[in-house]
């Protein structure tokens, strides 16, 4: 028999649905699990502290609730399954850029400070998406759903993808990391939707932002650790950049004496656009656990799975 452990936020009727899929299964189900249920669990839907799966001898698979795996493959056995909730976050995030980008555009979040001081006065000028070029750096749930909505819009959308693969509909033009440089320097809106690694460790910086147009807009809702947050700033203040939206920041809370905070025209959120937030979000990842434990148990592929040796989905 099956010991599930589920740490994901259920409700009644998500839980029958789970059981439903697993009759003969123990199902556990706690937020905040203590070492000994995730010791004896040998499935897990939902994210626990990495370094308790280091004491996990029967699991056999985890499924996050979390697009990020940092910090999993490290600690689990070989043959040990990892999949991700890959698919959840789109709809919520891509959004989430939207609203941060026309703010900073219709320049909404200049007259959001007037109203605060009763200030009635012009702005000026704003600029529009039809006809903007964007660049996407990191094609995968969140950069693609993004690329969609900036086309659809009316926007020029090159995409820039770690892997090689096919170009899809939305996308003008699609090159690897090793184009970064030469696509910069035409795009009006830059989105960087780039997951967590050595290999993306501030992979925005002083020079990556000087190489971009006078002007553009910057987006960051990938990881904190791709952008050299002091870089930033220093690119919004100097006027190089129109504006800059956040999600996530390097280090995350971001420090009160940190130059951001302060910094010309940066929409700032705190690494909210994703997790539940957004209804839907919640729902989708239920979904994509119950897709999966279906799989498990079926003995078929599962969805978003994970290399272990990699960090990369297969």
């Amino acid at each position: 028999m099956h010991e599930i452990l589920v740490t994901i936020p259920t409700q009644p009727r998500h839980r029958e649905m789970l059981e439903k899929i697993a009759p003969e299964a123990h199902f556990a189900y706690d937020m905040k699990p203590a070492e000994a249920s995730v010791e004896n669990a040998d499935i897990i839907l939902g994210n626990v502290p990495p370094a308790m799966l280091k004491n996990a001898p029967k699991l056999r698979w985890i499924q996050l609730n979390t697009a990020g795996t940092d910090g999993y493959p490290e600690v689990l056995r070989e043959g040990c399954l990892l999949t991700n909730a890959t698919g959840a976050y789109g709809l919520a995030i891509s959004e989430h850029m939207l609203a941060m980008l026309l703010e900073l555009m219709k320049k909404l979040n200049l007259y959001g400070r007037n109203q605060q001081a009763h200030l009635w006065r012009d702005e000026g000028t704003v600029t529009s998406i039809h006809g903007s070029r964007t660049l996407v750096v990191g094609l995968g749930d969140l950069g693609g759903e993004f690329a969609k909505r900036m086309h659809l819009l009316g926007s020029t959308v090159t995409g820039i993808r770690r892997s090689k693969g096919q170009k899809p509909e939305y996308l003008d033009a699609l090159y690897q990391m090793d184009s970064l440089d030469s696509c910069l320097k035409d795009a009006d809106i830059v989105a960087s939707c780039l997951p967590g690694g050595a290999d993306t460790t501030h992979v925005f910086n002083a020079e990556t932002f000087a190489k971009m147009k006078p002007g553009a807009y910057f987006l960051n809702v990938g990881r904190g650790s791709a952008v050299d947050s002091y870089a930033l700033a220093d690119a919004l203040n100097s006027g190089h950049l129109a504006g800059a939206g956040l999600d996530v920041t390097e280090p995350e809370p971001l420090p009160k004496d940190h130059p951001l905070w302060d910094a010309k025209n940066l929409v700032l959120t705190p690494h909210v656009s994703g997790w539940y937030h957004l209804p839907e979000t919640h729902e989708r990842i239920l979904g994509i656990a119950a897709e999966n434990l279906n799989a498990f148990l079926a003995g078929t592929p599962l969805r978003n799975q994970i290399d272990l040796k990699t960090g990369r989905k297969i």
